[in-house]
């Protein structure tokens, strides 16, 4: 075949070699704006070699192998006697060995910890997003465990280690574990309450049987384990240990893995509890509200994922629109493709800012603040997660034919933007719970509306969207059949008003106008073309050493 009709012209080269931390300007000034100046050098040189290594040949290798080898499930050995285990490709270990020793299950104990693993776990959830499953629920397993002293100095110290050792054997040989979390069973999903596995008390404190079965049960190859179960004084919180204190294996019967619509790379599990071990968490009949910080650390996660989900995929379209030449010119240049690619960076924008302002907020865990989470972590987690997937599919058309093609990257990111917006309490829980919190908790309002209030008369857009808050804040009456409504108000007000306070002019002035001032349409790409969109795109541009 003549070589001349293979001449490649006019293809976008690969967005790699890049750090996807200090190329991110809205997370590299979220972090300076939240990190105090005794720890930002730290924090800043450690998040420069987390995103230098995102960014590289090698981890994106990882993220295509991770997920072309999906786990594999083995239930029993050549002699027939079960194992329960699941095997992951030697990219997968790679992947979180690097999570792990970058700090990404260790928040809670150093100094800005929540700002810098979420601005870490933003960061590295750009090279793979899967195998921050396990990764989230080891952090969030902390605050659940600190209900009971001795568990969590037992736990504690192995849950935020930065060494990674895969396989299961006695925890305290491993210099460093995972956790995982079973709550769903398929008789209830979200509802809990309606869970019947048993949990049977033996003759040793704090010991228990556990019979059941677990609908949903994420990364099974975890050290450990909270689950919910039925005990004598009702719904409890366990830790269950797949490898127990004399060193044999719990029972632990990993039914089948899910085939799942993305986040392939990381198994899901259906497993059965049949005389398992576990320690009580807590007190009998309170393991919803001992769990629920496990619940509410992973819910950020949830925030802070889908906002790496959206970086990159915004940062995928405007690298392709910069190199691709169409109709003339650069496709970044034409005005159609600025108005979608700014309407989408706006976005990104406000989805990272915000998930800052959360991770910021735990840091400074105040009862001030404490209240403002209990209202806005709710409310973050239903907008955010849910504007993922959009923004990812109108981010893989900015790429034509070639963002369908799988060797683009973009269709994995647009099989993993739903999970954030079902996992921990899909949008009708979270629009619930917000109601629920204003309903008992009027001090969790006072906090919100005390920070929306820093940008009080800085936008007259921003101004009157408060005001349309609190007229319908005032009619309560019927509120659940409209609470997904209220929710999407009171998330386009936090992140308008944060935007107004910390993002550039032109940022603020284009978010205002279209998400609050009515001045844009239900599509990508409808922006005022008044507005300085030229700005706007430059500074989502990711550069390339």
């Amino acid at each position: 075949m003549a070589a001349t009709t293979h001449t490649v012209t006019n293809q976008v080269p690969p967005l790699v070699g890049h750090d996807v931390f200090a190329t991110d300007r809205v997370l590299s000034e979220a972090v300076e704006r939240h990190v105090e100046p005794g720890v930002l050098p730290v924090a800043l040189e450690e998040l420069g070699e987390l995103g230098r290594s995102a960014g590289s040949a090698q981890a994106q290798e990882w993220g295509v192998q991770a997920n072309a080898h999906p786990p594999v499930l083995l239930t029993h050995d050549r002699y027939g006697h079960r194992v329960d285990e699941v095997e992951f490709h030697p990219a997968w270990h790679r992947l979180l060995g690097h999570a792990v020793s970058a700090g990404l299950t260790d928040a809670w104990g150093r100094p800005a910890g929540h700002v810098r693993r979420a601005a870490g776990f933003l960061v590295w959830t750009q090279a793979e997003a899967g195998h921050g499953c396990p990764l989230s629920m080891t952090h969030a397993a902390v605050p659940a465990l600190r209900t009971d002293p001795a568990l969590a100095a037992e736990w504690e110290p192995l849950l935020t280690s930065h060494t990674y050792v895969e396989g299961l054997r006695d925890p305290r040989e491993k210099a460093g574990v995972l956790f995982g979390m079973g709550m769903t069973e398929k008789q209830g999903g979200s509802d809990v309450r309606s869970n019947t596995t048993r949990a049977e008390p033996l003759s040793g404190e704090g010991a228990y049987l556990l019979t059941g079965h677990k609908w949903f049960c994420s990364a099974p190859m975890s050290d450990g384990f909270l689950v919910l179960a039925q005990a004598p004084g009702g719904l409890s919180c366990f830790l269950v240990p797949r490898v127990l204190p004399d060193g044999t294996r719990n029972v632990f019967l990993i039914q089948r893995l899910k085939d799942k619509l993305g986040n392939r790379s990381n198994a899901s599990a259906e497993v059965e509890f049949d005389g398992t071990w576990a320690r009580l968490v807590g007190e009998e009949g309170r393991g919803v509200r001992t769990i629920i910080e496990m619940v509410a650390a992973t819910r950020l996660d949830c925030v802070v994922g889908s906002a790496g989900l959206m970086r990159q995929a915004v940062a995928q379209a405007v690298h392709h629109s910069a190199y691709r030449d169409a109709f003339g010119g650069p496709l970044i240049d034409k005005p159609l493709m600025r108005n979608v690619l700014a309407d989408l960076a706006l976005e990104s924008e406000a989805a990272t800012v915000l998930a800052m302002r959360l991770a910021a907020a735990y840091d400074a865990d105040t009862e001030a603040e404490r209240a403002f989470l209990r209202l806005a972590l709710p409310v973050a987690k239903f907008w955010v997660t849910k504007r993922c997937t959009a923004v990812v599919g109108e981010a893989l058309e900015c790429l034509g034919g070639n963002g369908y093609v799988e060797e683009s990257g973009m269709p994995r990111l647009l099989r993993e933007a739903p999970l954030n917006s079902i996992w921990e309490g899909s949008g009708n829980v979270q629009a619930l719970d917000v109601l629920r919190v204003l309903q008992r908790e009027p001090r969790a309002l006072d906090a919100f509306l005390r920070e929306v209030g820093e940008a009080r008369g800085a936008d007259h857009r921003l101004d009157a969207a408060i005001k349309g808050l609190l007229t319908e804040l005032a009619d309560l009456d019927g509120v659940e059949g409209r609470a997904r409504r209220l929710v999407e108000r009171f998330a386009l007000v936090l992140q308008g008003a944060l935007l107004v306070r910390w993002a550039p002019p032109e940022v603020a002035d284009a978010f205002c106008a279209a998400r609050l001032g009515g001045d844009g349409g239900a599509v990508f790409g409808t922006l005022p073309p008044s507005l300085d969109l030229a700005s706007v795109v430059a500074r989502a541009r990711p550069s390339v050493a």
